[in-house]
């Protein structure tokens, strides 16, 4: 557990270490006794322990004390304190770092091969778990982060093109894999004391072997669809070119000539291509 401490002002000792200096070559300048020199050298002595005990802390940044093994504590606040000079420290950032999760090669629900990338933001949150729970947990942020993106791309399909009643996939429910994303990791990274800021896939496509495949499925797919709502629009209008010649009495169509009119009409609004026209200098019947 994170225990939090609050060091000795260095500039205090700063100022005793000057005047024990001070006082020290005062005292030896002009001595000849060894009792004197052996007391200017022990002063210098002591000075020089003293000094390694200085320590500059930055903002967001925090130090973690151990003595002969044991862990005596953690300075989260910046500034120059004056530590015991006998206290092992381990510097620990506590900013937000963004780490890139390089694109992994894994099966969806479905077993198709696809291509997945994430971005991951954290910090450090106990400074006692990041340091001694675990072994570098820069390191193990970074391969635990890559398991639960494996694990995420096999509980979702990439698609629904197969799995039709698939409610959440990879690619159309963003918003609702990137948070089981971010719980999946934060739930791992907890015993490291890392705090999860966002996470969220930022690469996602379809294995090499099988994009053109899938590639051309989804053009047919989208060719079938538009047809669809141009099919359903011609038969409208259709509809109402008909409606509109018998209400105003333009031309009196039996069954045989709507049939005719009806084709024509499908031909000219359902066609990929410009239409040329016929003329018929005959009757419907010749």
């Amino acid at each position: 557990m994170e225990k939090i401490i609050k060091p000795m002002s260095g500039w205090f000792m700063l100022l005793v270490t000057i005047a024990l200096l001070l006082a020290s070559i005062y005292v030896a300048i002009g001595q000849t006794k060894p009792i004197i020199a052996l007391i200017a050298g022990s002063s210098l002595l002591i000075m020089l322990v003293i000094s390694i005990g200085f320590k500059a802390i930055q903002p967001n940044m925090s130090r973690v004390y151990t003595l002969f093994g044991n862990y005596v504590g953690t300075v989260r606040d910046n500034g120059f304190y004056f530590i015991n000079p006998f206290y092992k420290d381990q510097a620990i950032s506590q900013r937000a770092v963004t780490m890139e999760i390089p694109t992994l090669k894994v099966n969806d629900k479905q077993g198709n091969p696809i291509m997945i990338g994430a971005v991951v933001a954290y910090r450090v949150k106990d400074t006692y778990k990041a340091a001694f729970e675990v072994e570098g947990f820069a390191d193990f942020v970074k391969i635990q982060s890559e398991a639960a993106v494996r694990k995420l791309a096999g509980m979702y399909s990439y698609d629904n093109f197969e799995d039709h009643d698939a409610v959440v996939t990879l690619r159309v429910s963003s918003d609702e894999v990137n948070r089981e994303l971010a719980s999946e990791i934060s739930e791992r990274l907890q015993m490291a004391g890392i705090e999860v800021i966002e996470a969220r896939i930022n690469h996602l496509a379809y294995a090499t072997e099988i994009a053109g495949a899938m590639l051309q499925r989804q053009q047919a797919t989208a060719v079938i669809a538009a047809r669809g709502k141009i099919v359903e629009g011609a038969v409208g209008m259709v509809e109402m070119a008909l409606a509109e010649l018998s209400r105003k009495e333009i031309v009196e169509l039996d069954n045989e000539r709507k049939a005719a009119m009806v084709s024509n009409l499908l031909v000219v609004l359902c066609s990929d291509h410009s239409v040329s026209p016929v003329i018929n200098t005959g009757s419907l019947y010749q």
